[in-house]
């Protein structure tokens, strides 16, 4: 499997069942098959988790098929329409040397041949001395921005890879195995990127959360001379 994706809207969620995993796909398959298990089951701990992030969801599942599926369409329309993540670009325009900003209307014309892109207006506040480089920069302010900030995101895409991915594997693993034996050191081989020691303490846990847990943590391994922080997060 690949590592996990950083799209805001994933489409796969998995549940467990206690220490199994009960359920992994779409939303709506794992929601009505939790739901046919906790009715059988009453009794059994049930968690549904998002598989890319770990974020866990409270579903509610009482009444019938039809009226679980209306509320999981009310509270995640994104996820069950199919949605992608929408386009968020932030145009802005050189003002004078003052510190001020002038924004772009909502939408602009792309020009012939280009396709159309969707512009969000927001405010950016730079000193006078930005602006002016800004201003002096081939295209002007717009283009130089846009450029910076896709030079940003190339240089730090391993690195945000390997954050969260180590957070969406401390966010499952707080969950599912907070109190098995290993799990504090689990966690500090994890945020050191060692990977040896993370997997050889996983070795007595059940099988089903340390195979979600080797999937999660795929992009947890950066390269031993990228920079990494092994202090654990913040309660």
């Amino acid at each position: 499997m690949s590592p996990p994706s950083i799209d805001p809207f994933p489409l796969e969620f998995i549940a467990f069942e206690g220490n199994r995993c009960l359920a992994h796909g779409g939303l709506v398959q794992v929601a009505l098959q939790v739901k046919v298990a906790s009715e059988a089951r009453p009794l059994a701990r049930f968690m549904v988790f998002n598989a890319c992030s770990s974020e866990v969801l409270d579903l509610d599942l009482g009444g019938t098929p039809q009226e679980v599926l209306r509320r999981l369409a009310l509270s995640y329309p994104a996820v069950l329409a199919g949605s992608t993540k929408p386009v968020d670009g932030t145009w802005v325009t050189a003002a004078p040397a003052t510190g001020s900003t002038i924004k772009s209307p909502i939408l602009a014309k792309s020009g012939p041949g280009r396709p159309k892109l969707g512009v969000v207006a927001r405010e950016v506040t730079l000193l006078p001395r930005h602006w002016a480089w800004l201003s002096g920069q081939p295209g002007g302010a717009s283009v130089a921005l846009r450029k910076l900030v896709e030079q940003a995101l190339k240089e730090s895409q391993l690195q945000d890879q390997c954050r969260l991915s180590q957070q969406a594997t401390y966010r499952f693993m707080s969950a599912m195995a907070g109190c098995l034996e290993g799990f504090e050191e689990a966690a500090r081989a994890l945020f050191a990127a060692d990977r040896l020691r993370f997997e050889a303490l996983l070795t007595p846990w059940p099988q089903d959360i340390q195979n979600h847990l080797h999937h999660l943590a795929q992009a947890a391994w950066i390269p031993l001379d990228a920079p990494h922080s092994p202090e654990l997060p913040h309660a």
